[in-house]
């Protein structure tokens, strides 16, 4: 049994309150994101749905953004601001018309095996902006170094972080000397970020 299947069996108890009758409701991937084995950006990712990607969508947690998905045979959570639908003709955010689509409610429910590790943005915080091409970059040890050694506090946003997003505007870099990209730390994760364009580059593991 995989470690993915172990995390998704053990930590998730999933109650919807539409019926087994209901159609399938399918949506599609405006960005490129992580399916995470809980709704939340500590819980691990299971799998990477890329941006157009179809999406069947089970429902959404009650006061949350969070919603639980099925992209590609992979089970897990997304933001719903990252999904979209048809409805009354036009592609609409998931997020912003839950009422008027009918989107379930979910639950979502932790054992020990999954527990929450560090703060998760809370629902009103910014999210990451829409993510766009950027060049593929290979960091030079120096700049982890520098990184290491010159830390700078965590900023909580919304959303994935994966190169290519854009880092919203009230945002701070770091300079690295000698070096055309800045830095910063996204949900404790070290980053780096083209000041022009504002675009992740580069996301440390």
């Amino acid at each position: 049994m995989t470690l993915k299947r172990n995390i998704l069996l053990a930590g998730a108890v999933l109650l919807a309150t539409g019926g087994l009758a209901q159609a399938e409701m399918v949506a599609t991937t405006v960005n490129d994101l992580n399916v995470r084995a809980g709704p939340g950006p500590q819980y691990p990712a299971v799998g990477l749905a890329t941006r157009g990607s179809t999406a069947v969508l089970d429902g959404c947690i009650e006061g949350s953004r969070w919603c639980r998905v099925d992209v590609n045979g992979i089970r897990g959570w997304v933001y719903a601001d990252y999904l979209q639908m048809e409805y009354g003709g036009t592609q609409v955010i998931v997020e912003q018309h839950r009422a008027e689509i009918g989107v379930p409610v979910v639950t979502y429910e932790s054992t020990a095996s999954v527990v929450p590790a560090d703060p998760q943005p809370a629902p009103g915080d910014e999210l990451i902006g829409p993510v766009g091409a950027v060049e593929t970059i290979t960091p030079p040890e120096t700049v982890r170094t520098y990184i290491e050694t010159n830390p700078t506090e965590t900023v909580r946003l919304g959303g994935d972080v994966v190169v290519g997003a854009e880092v919203p505007a009230d945002v701070t870099f770091q300079t690295i000397p000698d070096y055309e990209y800045r830095y910063t730390r996204i949900n404790d994760r070290p980053v780096l970020v083209d000041p022009g364009t504002r675009r992740i580059v580069y996301v440390y593991q």
